[in-house]
């Protein structure tokens, strides 16, 4: 495979590699698979054997979980530069992906085999312990998650994606461009699409936010954080 040259440094913006050694780093690299999908495409199912994990390069994948009535449940959208699927390689010889992985558009991702890295972090304690603190980091922020989709209303969780997208070097009249359909959007926050655009409407008529089809630009960041009582960024 022709790797990009600078794939050591993508990598690095993903939690699991952030702390890894060079020579570990490149060992992964020399056995990266580079897979490439179609919109709608599946990349695996709830129950398969898991053997590999992943790397978003480019386009957004959804993992989600279908009820027995057939309704998709979105989990979460996976963006260039996240890995997913990494934990199914500490549950035991029983790896089986908990949820299903699809393409929501034409997208690109990096496979690694679980048993290459796992392997690392048996030769190395230094590389674990990065791994744990890592992780630790990984964790706090799920838990964040959890308690917004379950404690919080509907505003705040819409509120809370739209801060989530904007770029962090951008302080004033930020521009968030939705590359995720406001369906998948909906799903994902655990809200109906028409509440999803209901209350775009509402953030709109208040003057905090101008929409123009999936663009979006935040007028003023602190007056919407304050109208779902969102704290500031620590």
């Amino acid at each position: 495979m022709n790797q990009p040259p600078d794939i050591a440094r993508e990598l690095r913006r993903a939690y699991l590699f952030a702390d890894m050694s060079e020579p570990h780093l490149q060992s992964l690299i020399n056995s990266l698979q580079d897979i490439r999908l179609d919109a709608g495409k599946t990349l695996f199912r709830q129950g398969q054997a898991a053997e590999r994990f992943y790397f978003v390069h480019e386009g957004l994948v959804k993992l989600f979980r279908l009820s027995p009535e057939g309704d998709e449940k979105i989990i979460e959208i996976m963006r260039p530069g996240e890995t997913f699927a990494e934990a199914v390689m500490f549950m035991g010889n029983q790896r089986r992906y908990p949820v299903n992985a699809e393409a929501i558009n034409a997208s690109r991702v990096y496979a690694f085999e679980q048993k290459v890295f796992l392997n690392l972090l048996r030769e190395s304690n230094e590389a674990t312990f990065g791994l744990l603190g890592s992780m630790s980091r990984r964790l706090h922020m799920l838990v964040n998650q959890i308690e917004s989709l379950t404690l919080q209303n509907a505003t705040y969780r819409l509120v809370a994606y739209l801060l989530e997208q904007i770029p962090r070097d951008v302080k004033t009249s930020p521009e968030v461009q939705l590359t995720t359909p406001k369906g998948v959007i909906a799903s994902r926050l655990a809200i109906q699409p028409e509440t999803l655009s209901r209350i775009l409407g509402k953030l709109r008529q208040g003057g905090l936010i101008e929409v123009h089809g999936n663009h979006i630009t935040i007028r003023d960041v602190q007056a919407l954080r304050d109208t779902a009582h969102i704290p500031p960024p620590e």
